[in-house]
């Protein structure tokens, strides 16, 4: 279902509403969710979230990676999720532009891999040998996880509770309080929360 709601945009501020597309589905083991884009005519920002039909408290999911299969377990990230590596002490938080998305472990690991790439050509450019070594280790610390030759415990980290790691053997904790205070809860949350809602109820402007 796509429509048009009143509110401008976060990014340029255009004001004749944003373009809000969305649809409602069933996924095992996250049950029904409301997937909502949201997008601005003006400047192009884009933003995903994935909503869940019921209210969630900021959970902590935890998985062990052990084998190389493990790469295929299904994984929903919410727009507000911080995504960590623990072993290899490797975090990516959301940003302005964070955005959610549906992928598996392995593209978990992919989106890792490109930052430690992007990092690497900078650090190459500068001649940073130390930052180089460094990259390089982490580099083969993930072939070797891919390969199942290293276990690493994933966990994402979402103070709306709308990240899930689709597999009967994830382990759930909620958050401390420590650490939702210390997490960002992502970029226009109460702007995805109210599109979900809008959707349900129906369309504010049938294009």
């Amino acid at each position: 279902m796509e429509s048009t709601i009143d509110v401008s945009c976060i990014i340029c501020g255009f004001d004749e509403g944003l373009s809000m597309l969305a649809h409602t589905e069933e996924i095992a083991y996250f049950g029904e969710h409301t997937q909502v884009t949201l997008s601005c005519p003006g400047c192009g920002w884009r933003q995903t979230d994935f909503i869940p039909a019921e209210a969630r408290e900021g959970s902590c999911q935890i998985y062990h990676i052990d084998s190389a299969s493990d790469l295929q377990v299904r994984v929903i990230r919410g727009s507000a999720c911080t995504v960590r590596l623990v072993e290899l002490d490797l975090e990516v938080r959301p940003g302005s532009h964070s955005t959610g998305y549906v992928s598996n472990i392995e593209g978990v690991l992919n989106r890792f891999q490109e930052v430690i790439d992007m990092v690497g050509r900078q650090a190459a450019v500068e001649g940073n040998q130390e930052a180089i070594a460094e990259l390089t280790s982490l580099t083969e610390a993930m072939l070797e996880i891919r390969e199942g030759q290293r276990g690493a415990t994933l966990e994402f980290l979402d103070p709306h509770g709308h990240s899930m790691i689709l597999t009967d053997n994830v382990e759930s904790r909620p958050l401390t309080e420590v650490e939702i205070e210390d997490l960002p809860i992502g970029p226009a949350a109460g702007l995805m929360e109210a599109g979900a809602a809008k959707s349900r109820a129906g369309p504010v402007t049938e294009d």
